[in-house]
Protein backbone atom coordinates (compact mmCIF):
# COMPACT_ATOMS: atom_id res chain seq x y z
CA UNK A 1 0.00 0.00 0.00
CA UNK A 2 1.18 3.39 -0.64
CA UNK A 3 1.53 5.59 1.96
CA UNK A 4 1.42 9.30 2.65
CA UNK A 5 3.91 11.29 3.47
CA UNK A 6 4.07 14.01 6.25
CA UNK A 7 6.61 16.44 6.05
CA UNK A 8 8.31 18.55 8.97
CA UNK A 9 11.34 20.59 7.11
CA UNK A 10 13.76 20.75 4.59
CA UNK A 11 17.52 21.03 4.83
CA UNK A 12 20.80 21.31 2.68
CA UNK A 13 22.16 18.22 1.84
CA UNK A 14 25.31 18.98 2.52
CA UNK A 15 24.57 19.25 6.03
CA UNK A 16 22.75 16.02 7.00
CA UNK A 17 25.70 14.49 5.10
CA UNK A 18 27.38 15.65 8.23
CA UNK A 19 25.46 15.28 11.05
CA UNK A 20 23.34 11.63 11.30
CA UNK A 21 19.49 12.23 12.39
CA UNK A 22 18.71 10.64 15.60
CA UNK A 23 16.05 8.11 15.83
CA UNK A 24 12.73 9.49 16.40
CA UNK A 25 9.23 7.88 16.52
CA UNK A 26 7.00 10.08 13.72
CA UNK A 27 3.49 11.62 14.01
CA UNK A 28 1.89 8.23 14.34
CA UNK A 29 4.08 7.08 16.87
CA UNK A 30 4.87 4.13 14.99
CA UNK A 31 7.07 5.19 11.79
CA UNK A 32 9.99 6.19 12.63
CA UNK A 33 11.14 9.98 10.88
CA UNK A 34 13.66 9.68 8.79
CA UNK A 35 15.54 11.65 5.34
CA UNK A 36 14.67 11.88 1.42
CA UNK A 37 17.75 13.76 -0.34
CA UNK A 38 16.72 15.48 -3.50
CA UNK A 39 19.89 17.19 -4.93
CA UNK A 40 20.78 20.00 -2.91
CA UNK A 41 17.90 19.88 -0.77
CA UNK A 42 16.47 17.06 1.79
CA UNK A 43 13.35 16.28 3.09
CA UNK A 44 12.94 15.14 6.91
CA UNK A 45 9.49 13.04 6.86
CA UNK A 46 7.71 10.38 8.36
CA UNK A 47 5.30 8.13 6.56
CA UNK A 48 1.86 7.71 7.76
CA UNK A 49 -1.23 4.97 6.70
CA UNK A 50 -2.78 6.29 4.46
CA UNK A 51 -6.26 4.82 4.97
CA UNK A 52 -5.78 6.06 8.58
CA UNK A 53 -4.64 9.69 7.89
CA UNK A 54 -7.40 10.47 5.30
CA UNK A 55 -8.12 14.29 5.42
CA UNK A 56 -11.53 13.83 7.08
CA UNK A 57 -10.12 12.04 9.53
CA UNK A 58 -7.33 15.12 9.84
CA UNK A 59 -9.79 17.51 9.84
CA UNK A 60 -11.90 15.96 12.82
CA UNK A 61 -9.58 15.73 14.96
CA UNK A 62 -7.79 19.28 14.39
CA UNK A 63 -12.05 20.74 14.53
CA UNK A 64 -13.31 18.48 17.80
CA UNK A 65 -9.92 16.63 19.56
CA UNK A 66 -7.93 19.33 21.99
CA UNK A 67 -6.05 16.85 23.20
CA UNK A 68 -4.77 14.90 20.26
CA UNK A 69 -3.94 18.91 18.59
CA UNK A 70 -2.11 19.53 21.16
CA UNK A 71 -0.15 16.34 21.11
CA UNK A 72 0.33 16.47 17.53
CA UNK A 73 1.60 20.40 17.29
CA UNK A 74 4.00 19.79 20.18
CA UNK A 75 5.57 16.67 18.79
CA UNK A 76 5.58 18.81 15.64
CA UNK A 77 7.28 21.63 17.20
CA UNK A 78 9.82 19.34 19.06
CA UNK A 79 11.07 17.71 15.88
CA UNK A 80 11.55 20.86 13.94
CA UNK A 81 13.52 22.15 17.45
CA UNK A 82 15.79 18.96 16.67
CA UNK A 83 16.29 19.73 13.35
CA UNK A 84 17.13 23.45 14.02
CA UNK A 85 19.48 22.12 16.27
CA UNK A 86 21.36 20.30 13.63
CA UNK A 87 20.96 21.98 10.65
CA UNK A 88 19.84 24.98 8.83
CA UNK A 89 16.22 23.74 8.52
CA UNK A 90 13.32 25.45 6.41
CA UNK A 91 10.44 24.58 8.76
CA UNK A 92 6.92 23.42 7.64
CA UNK A 93 3.61 24.43 8.86
CA UNK A 94 1.61 21.46 10.70
CA UNK A 95 0.50 18.65 8.95
CA UNK A 96 1.89 19.23 5.81
CA UNK A 97 1.01 16.05 4.12
CA UNK A 98 1.40 14.16 0.80
CA UNK A 99 -0.45 11.54 -0.90
CA UNK A 100 2.65 9.53 -1.62
CA UNK A 101 6.28 10.16 -2.03
CA UNK A 102 6.41 10.96 -5.91
CA UNK A 103 3.73 14.01 -5.08
CA UNK A 104 6.81 15.53 -2.72
CA UNK A 105 9.14 14.83 -4.90
CA UNK A 106 7.59 16.99 -7.74
CA UNK A 107 6.62 19.93 -5.46
CA UNK A 108 10.05 20.58 -3.67
CA UNK A 109 11.51 19.33 -7.42
CA UNK A 110 9.38 22.49 -8.90
CA UNK A 111 10.65 24.99 -5.85
CA UNK A 112 13.94 23.76 -6.19
CA UNK A 113 15.17 27.78 -6.60
CA UNK A 114 13.25 29.05 -4.05
CA UNK A 115 14.09 26.07 -1.65
CA UNK A 116 17.68 26.81 -1.87
CA UNK A 117 17.62 31.03 -1.78
CA UNK A 118 15.61 30.22 1.66
CA UNK A 119 18.35 28.25 2.63
CA UNK A 120 20.95 31.20 2.16
CA UNK A 121 19.24 33.52 3.62
CA UNK A 122 18.74 32.03 6.65
CA UNK A 123 22.42 29.84 6.75
CA UNK A 124 24.41 30.41 9.91
CA UNK A 125 21.77 32.80 11.26
CA UNK A 126 19.26 32.71 14.04
CA UNK A 127 15.92 33.56 14.49
CA UNK A 128 14.61 35.62 17.77
CA UNK A 129 11.34 36.70 19.38
CA UNK A 130 11.01 39.90 21.40
CA UNK A 131 7.43 40.39 23.03
CA UNK A 132 6.74 43.31 25.09
CA UNK A 133 4.49 43.39 27.67
CA UNK A 134 2.71 46.51 29.55
CA UNK A 135 1.56 47.32 32.97
CA UNK A 136 -1.22 50.18 31.48
CA UNK A 137 -1.75 51.15 35.23
CA UNK A 138 2.14 52.21 35.92
CA UNK A 139 2.52 53.72 32.36
CA UNK A 140 -1.11 55.72 32.42
CA UNK A 141 0.19 57.44 35.80
CA UNK A 142 3.64 58.37 34.16
CA UNK A 143 1.26 59.58 31.21
CA UNK A 144 -1.27 61.26 33.38
CA UNK A 145 1.48 63.17 34.90
CA UNK A 146 4.08 64.33 32.71
CA UNK A 147 1.82 64.73 29.50
CA UNK A 148 1.36 68.23 28.49
CA UNK A 149 -1.61 67.83 26.27
CA UNK A 150 -3.55 66.25 29.24
CA UNK A 151 -2.34 68.73 32.26
CA UNK A 152 -3.62 71.48 29.48
CA UNK A 153 -6.57 70.00 29.24
CA UNK A 154 -6.85 69.66 33.10
CA UNK A 155 -6.01 73.75 33.48
CA UNK A 156 -8.53 74.22 31.18
CA UNK A 157 -11.17 72.06 32.74
CA UNK A 158 -10.34 74.27 36.13
CA UNK A 159 -11.22 77.09 34.54
CA UNK A 160 -14.77 76.15 33.85
CA UNK A 161 -18.24 75.94 35.73
CA UNK A 162 -18.95 72.93 37.65
CA UNK A 163 -21.37 72.03 35.61
CA UNK A 164 -19.44 71.32 32.33
CA UNK A 165 -16.47 70.40 34.30
CA UNK A 166 -18.23 67.10 34.92
CA UNK A 167 -18.72 66.15 31.11
CA UNK A 168 -15.13 67.89 30.30
CA UNK A 169 -13.80 65.26 32.67
CA UNK A 170 -14.75 62.30 30.82
CA UNK A 171 -13.59 63.55 27.87
CA UNK A 172 -9.84 64.16 29.76
CA UNK A 173 -10.31 60.53 30.50
CA UNK A 174 -10.65 59.75 27.12
CA UNK A 175 -7.63 61.93 26.56
CA UNK A 176 -5.33 60.02 29.20
CA UNK A 177 -6.51 56.80 27.27
CA UNK A 178 -5.31 58.21 23.66
CA UNK A 179 -2.31 59.53 25.00
CA UNK A 180 -1.50 56.23 27.18
CA UNK A 181 -1.70 54.08 23.60
CA UNK A 182 0.22 56.47 21.38
CA UNK A 183 3.13 56.75 24.47
CA UNK A 184 3.27 52.89 24.85
CA UNK A 185 3.34 52.44 20.69
CA UNK A 186 6.28 54.79 20.49
CA UNK A 187 8.35 53.26 23.69
CA UNK A 188 7.89 49.53 21.85
CA UNK A 189 8.90 51.46 18.54
CA UNK A 190 12.04 52.64 20.28
CA UNK A 191 12.73 49.56 21.83
CA UNK A 192 12.02 47.88 17.95
CA UNK A 193 14.66 50.53 16.84
CA UNK A 194 17.58 49.59 19.06
CA UNK A 195 17.03 45.75 18.66
CA UNK A 196 16.60 46.13 14.68
CA UNK A 197 19.80 47.68 14.41
CA UNK A 198 21.26 43.75 15.41
CA UNK A 199 19.67 42.25 12.74
CA UNK A 200 19.56 41.34 9.49
CA UNK A 201 15.58 41.15 8.83
CA UNK A 202 13.32 42.46 11.25
CA UNK A 203 9.50 42.44 11.64
CA UNK A 204 6.39 43.41 13.77
CA UNK A 205 4.02 40.86 14.25
CA UNK A 206 0.43 40.61 15.46
CA UNK A 207 0.14 41.04 19.15
CA UNK A 208 -1.47 38.03 21.37
CA UNK A 209 -4.45 38.47 23.49
CA UNK A 210 -4.49 37.57 27.06
CA UNK A 211 -6.09 34.18 26.66
CA UNK A 212 -3.44 32.76 24.55
CA UNK A 213 -0.73 34.54 26.46
CA UNK A 214 -2.06 33.31 29.81
CA UNK A 215 -0.77 36.95 31.58
CA UNK A 216 -2.61 39.74 32.95
CA UNK A 217 -0.72 42.13 31.37
CA UNK A 218 -1.31 43.54 28.13
CA UNK A 219 1.16 42.32 24.96
CA UNK A 220 1.93 45.58 23.27
CA UNK A 221 4.60 44.51 20.46
CA UNK A 222 5.78 41.42 18.99
CA UNK A 223 8.55 41.46 16.96
CA UNK A 224 11.01 38.77 14.93
CA UNK A 225 14.34 39.39 14.41
CA UNK A 226 16.95 37.33 12.11
CA UNK A 227 20.17 37.31 13.51
CA UNK A 228 23.99 36.51 12.46
CA UNK A 229 24.86 34.29 15.22
CA UNK A 230 27.62 36.14 15.99
CA UNK A 231 25.71 38.59 17.06
CA UNK A 232 23.33 36.82 19.10
CA UNK A 233 24.75 37.76 22.27
CA UNK A 234 24.79 41.33 21.69
CA UNK A 235 21.37 41.29 20.64
CA UNK A 236 20.38 39.96 23.98
CA UNK A 237 22.63 42.56 26.16
CA UNK A 238 20.88 44.92 24.37
CA UNK A 239 17.68 43.65 25.51
CA UNK A 240 18.11 43.56 29.07
CA UNK A 241 19.59 47.50 28.40
CA UNK A 242 16.23 48.39 27.16
CA UNK A 243 14.40 46.25 30.06
CA UNK A 244 16.13 48.07 32.47
CA UNK A 245 15.30 51.61 30.85
CA UNK A 246 11.68 50.71 30.39
CA UNK A 247 10.77 48.64 33.28
CA UNK A 248 9.92 52.00 36.02
CA UNK A 249 7.67 52.42 32.78
CA UNK A 250 5.84 49.59 33.46
CA UNK A 251 7.13 47.72 30.21
CA UNK A 252 8.53 43.92 30.59
CA UNK A 253 10.37 42.24 27.82
CA UNK A 254 10.52 38.84 26.51
CA UNK A 255 13.25 37.40 24.37
CA UNK A 256 13.01 33.54 23.13
CA UNK A 257 15.08 31.46 20.74
CA UNK A 258 16.73 30.47 18.47
CA UNK A 259 13.62 29.11 16.96
CA UNK A 260 13.58 27.67 13.35
CA UNK A 261 12.80 30.46 10.84
CA UNK A 262 8.88 30.02 10.97
CA UNK A 263 9.07 33.77 9.79
CA UNK A 264 12.11 34.28 7.68
CA UNK A 265 11.88 31.41 5.40
CA UNK A 266 8.62 32.18 3.93
CA UNK A 267 8.07 28.58 3.16
CA UNK A 268 5.49 27.75 5.89
CA UNK A 269 3.25 26.35 3.24
CA UNK A 270 4.48 23.96 0.17
CA UNK A 271 2.41 23.33 -2.90
CA UNK A 272 0.84 20.22 -2.99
Amino acid sequence: MVKKVYLYGLVPTSEYEESVLPEKRGFDDEEVIHALPMGEITAILCKLDSNAYTESFIEEKMNNDLEWLQKKAFHHHEVLMLLNKLYTVIPLSFCTIYNNEDSLITSISSQMDQLTESISRIYGKEEWNVKVFSNDEILKKKVSDSNSTIEAKRKEISSLPPGKQFFEKKKLDQLVERELEKEREQLCGHIHDELTAYAVQADVKKNWDKKTTGRKDNMSWNSVYLLEQNEVNRFLEEVKIQEQKMGELGLQMEATGPWPAYHFSRLGQMKK
